[in-house]
């Protein structure tokens, strides 16, 4: 039995077995198709085991420290050759899943760690599941991202588990829970600290309580009417956030719960939400090839060791303050320097806020909030590993600020601008050392966007560039290695689509029908509402710098210049191109019959073109770098796999 290149298995003196998963020469542990075939092989011997060999229970569990299984392995998915290739996998997993859910003896997954995909199905398959009551623990179903389905028991078995409109939530987002969330929701029988993590599979399997079971309420949520209540209802909620011709994922997610009871191969193969239709899909190949681009991203931050324990921010608007609440939250202390406590406060309100939104535990809310200190004095400066400087975009406060950081600041700490728009050249221009400063430009609203852009001005220290991906990475962000240039990648990119959408707007179109074209499109927020997200002021300063190139699109639009003049900003004011009462946008209903021909084309054809621009000029390494920043820095349709791959795929 201990003859797998991926599997180790161990009795104890109970008769227990305890099933370590251990994927050989990875750090994470996935399904590839190798330690599927090796799991299905253990299943079938253990199933007809007898006498000494066959195990009172079974604990499922990791040898890694890096979590419990992340799910499939995405790779192989990008090697297929064919729809029929994938369904095969596919129902492999199914297979095995089922016939391990049929031992003739208890099973109990052990958690610790992130429980992804067909991690969580295999749990599902358990008798039990134990999770680890530590923030690193996360279960999701997450395979809607990709464009597919949970095809391996999770659309049958989820619902089952915690009732209809929680599963359905987890399948249709691909959200995470937590340990003590999992608890609340059935998902787990127990969340238990790591130091008794052990001795409660043990307890559990040999105690034998009575499974899970839905209460009454829960349960009429899988029957009959409500059945189809639920579903109706979980689709028009899907349908305002994205459309079926765009991501058919999510409503053949319904369609299989709702009539096949969530096995994926009972429809036949020409059915549009059939396994075989989705795995055939653009959307879904473009989606993985997205998974692909996230994971160069994240490989950015592998090439250094530094490790930072204190952040000093220098600025407490929107930005500087939403990034120290970041990284607080995130875990490191963080010192906020701003000129008094009146500037300082809105930003303390704002992470307190965050910190309540994203931190169930009281503990874990008191801990963060302890971590982020108003510093008005800058004190911190002297002994922070990354400062930031995140005030307005004037050159002249920024030459300042950082001529008098360089004698400030410790020489090994990492010296940062999140400038928006102007070259790193001209803010190092009053250093000694110029190649200390580096730009780490993060987007609004800080805590939603997870690109970070790592801008490089001529002189900056590939070691310290470097030490900055790794930074991002810390903090959980996406890494972005750009070149210093007027509006660097995104905000370059982003320009001229969004010039152009106020450019409709001086020509009479409603800002509303404006947005209503870029939705049908596919991107997920309208250009107006973004630029009002963005703030109308930084719009405008990238528009300046843009205009000292020969960017076309970079006049300012006339609605805009009004806008700004009655300092009408965006949401941060309380309005622009639309109110924001209570913080919340207040936009008219868009008639998509009102939106003119062509509206779409015309909105995305700059981005186009300035993206074709910025890959000529070096701005990123590649057209895949070029992608994922427009994807994870502008939003841009993700169903196309990013504007140069659209590009190539439309004159393909």
């Amino acid at each position: 039995m201990n003859s797998y290149r991926h599997w180790r298995i161990e009795r104890d003196g109970d008769g227990l077995h305890w099933l370590y998963f251990d994927k050989a020469g990875e750090s994470t542990n996935t399904f590839s198709t190798e330690a599927m075939t090796e799991l299905r092989s253990i299943v079938s011997k253990l199933a007809v085991a007898t006498g000494d060999q066959r195990p009172r229970g079974l604990v499922v569990l990791s040898a890694k420290d890096g979590g419990f299984i992340a799910g499939a392995d995405v790779r192989e998915f990008m090697t297929l050759t064919s729809p029929e290739e994938a369904v095969t996998l596919v129902k492999r997993g199914w297979d095995t899943f089922n016939e391990f859910a049929a031992l003739p003896f208890p099973t109990l997954a052990l958690i610790r760690g992130f429980c992804m995909g067909g991690g969580l199905e295999l749990a599902l398959a358990c008798t039990y599941r134990i999770a680890v009551d530590e923030p690193g623990t996360r279960l999701a179903l997450p395979e809607v991202m990709l464009g597919i389905v949970p095809g391996w028991g999770g659309m049958k078995r989820l619902p089952k588990t915690i009732g209809a409109p929680a599963a359905l939530d987890m399948m249709l987002t691909g959200r995470t829970v937590d340990a003590r969330r999992a608890k609340k929701l059935g998902l787990v029988d127990e969340a238990v600290p790591t130091r008794v993590m052990m001795n409660a599979a043990r307890i559990t399997l040999s105690n034998r309580p009575a499974p899970h079971q839905l209460g009454f309420v829960q349960g009429l949520t899988l029957w009959g009417p409500a059945r189809k209540f639920i579903a109706n209802q979980a689709r028009k909620q899907t349908e305002k956030k994205a459309r079926r011709v765009h991501y058919p994922a999510p409503y053949a997610i319904l369609d299989i719960w709702l009539e096949q009871d969530g096995n994926p191969f009972s429809f036949p193969a020409e059915h549009p939400s059939s396994l075989r239709s989705l795995l055939a899909s653009p959307t879904t190949r473009n989606l993985i090839r997205v998974f692909g681009l996230q994971e160069r991203l994240k490989a950015q931050g592998k090439e250094s060791t530094f490790a930072a324990r204190h952040v000093h921010v220098i600025g407490a608007g929107t930005m500087g303050g939403d990034i120290a609440a970041w990284c607080a939250l995130r875990g490191l202390k963080v010192t906020l320097q701003d000129q008094s406590a009146d500037k300082l406060a809105p930003a303390m309100g704002r992470a307190a806020k965050l910190f309540k939104e994203r931190l169930k535990d009281p503990r874990r809310l008191r801990d963060a909030s302890d971590l982020l200190i108003p510093d008005i004095a800058g004190d911190g400066a002297r002994h922070a590993d990354v400062i930031i400087e995140a005030v307005f975009e004037n050159l002249k406060v920024k030459e300042d600020i950082f001529a008098a950081l360089e004698a400030k600041a410790r020489p090994d700490a990492i010296l940062a601008t999140n400038t928006s728009s102007i070259p790193i050249e001209q803010i190092a221009s009053t250093m000694r050392d110029p190649a200390r400063l580096v730009g780490l430009h993060f987007f609004n609203p800080v805590p939603k966007m997870m690109l970070v852009e790592i801008v490089a001005g001529a002189n900056s220290r590939p070691d310290l560039l470097a030490a900055c991906a790794t930074f991002v990475r810390q903090i959980d962000k996406l890494p972005l290695p750009v070149k210093s240039a007027p509006g660097f990648l995104v905000n370059r990119i982003l320009a001229p689509y969004l010039m152009e959408a106020m450019r409709c707007v001086d020509e009479g179109i409603a800002p509303e029908i404006v947005d209503e074209a870029a939705l049908a499109f596919g991107m997920p927020m309208g250009p107006l509402e973004l630029a009002d997200t963005v703030g109308l002021d930084i719009c405008v300063a990238v528009g300046k710098m843009l205009a000292g190139s020969d960017a076309p699109e970079a006049a300012t639009p006339v609605r805009l210049q009004q806008l700004i003049a009655a300092g009408k900003l965006g949401c941060k004011s309380g309005a622009g191109f639309y109110t924001y009462p209570g913080g919340k946008i207040s936009k008219p209903r868009a008639d998509p019959a009102r939106v003119p021909a062509g509206l779409a084309d015309r909105l995305i054809a700059p981005m186009l073109a300035a993206a074709q621009r910025a890959l000529a000029e070096g701005i990123v390494a590649d057209a895949d770098l070029v992608d994922a920043g427009a994807i994870f820095g502008t939003g841009f349709a993700f169903y196309t796999g990013g504007p140069m791959h659209y590009l190539a795929s439309r004159t393909a």
